[in-house]
């Protein structure tokens, strides 16, 4: 599996590179956003990480060009420590944030994580599901507007969450179940990561996302995907 790593620490790369590549991983390297964009559309890494702050182009904006036309799996990992720049790494469409300094181990199980979700599944056989003007392919690992049938961008980790939501129609998901699936058991008690997400989601797939009417809170346990009623056809004279 190859790894792009970009941050402007000479040292960080090397010991990542060193690191990573004992593992099994093949690491490519970029010193500052620039580079870092220009590795991406040349090699198709299965796994981006990167730091925030760089020179030429920072991390959000690395970020959000490659959202432009990948939804490669996106580890941030950065000394910046405050819940506003994570929360901006993960609107513009970053898949996990983890905080420097960092514990190897941990590090390493965050991309299995992200790997591990971002592998396609099996074809064939899985359902389409439509709801408030948008379609969700299961199969393709897809979502469109009803309209114009233009995709909905989804980070993986959006994907994943709305996979396990929109399988399991009218059922509360529990908070533990959500985490445990898409993060691991590790990350059990960390509600935030699933309300910023949630966030997220609704924002791309609610016709009024402040009041959420598919993908609905049940507070303090989960969330609960609610589907359009079934059309009744009229009863003959």
């Amino acid at each position: 599996m190859k790894i792009l790593i970009a941050d402007d620490d000479p040292q960080i790369l090397r010991a990542l590179r060193i690191t990573l590549g004992s593992q099994g991983y093949e690491i490519q390297t970029a010193a500052d956003g620039a580079e870092a964009i220009a590795a991406a559309a040349q090699s198709s890494p299965d796994l981006i990480m990167l730091d925030l702050g760089m020179p030429r182009l920072d991390g959000i904006e690395v970020i959000e060009a490659v959202r432009g036309w990948s939804a490669v799996p996106i580890l941030v990992v950065s000394g910046r420590s405050g819940s506003a720049d994570k929360v901006d790494a993960l609107d513009a469409g970053a898949d996990d944030y983890v905080t420097k300094p960092f514990a190897m181990d941990e590090l390493l199980a965050r991309i299995r994580a992200l790997t591990r979700r971002s592998a396609p599944g099996p074809a064939g056989g899985e359902p389409v599901v439509t709801f408030g003007g948008v379609t969700v392919d299961l199969a393709a690992h897809q979502v469109t507007h009803d309209d114009d049938r233009s995709p909905v961008r989804l980070t993986p980790t959006e994907w994943k969450l709305l996979e396990l939501l929109v399988r399991n129609p009218g059922r509360l998901v529990t908070h533990q179940e959500l985490l445990t699936e898409v993060w691991g058991t590790h990350r059990v008690k960390e509600t935030g990561y699933l309300r910023l997400y949630l966030g997220q989601l609704r924002k791309k797939l609610e016709p009024v996302p402040a009041r959420p009417r598919y993908l609905v809170t049940e507070a303090g346990m989960g969330y609960r995907f609610l589907p359009d009623p079934p059309e009744l056809s009229a009863s003959p004279e």
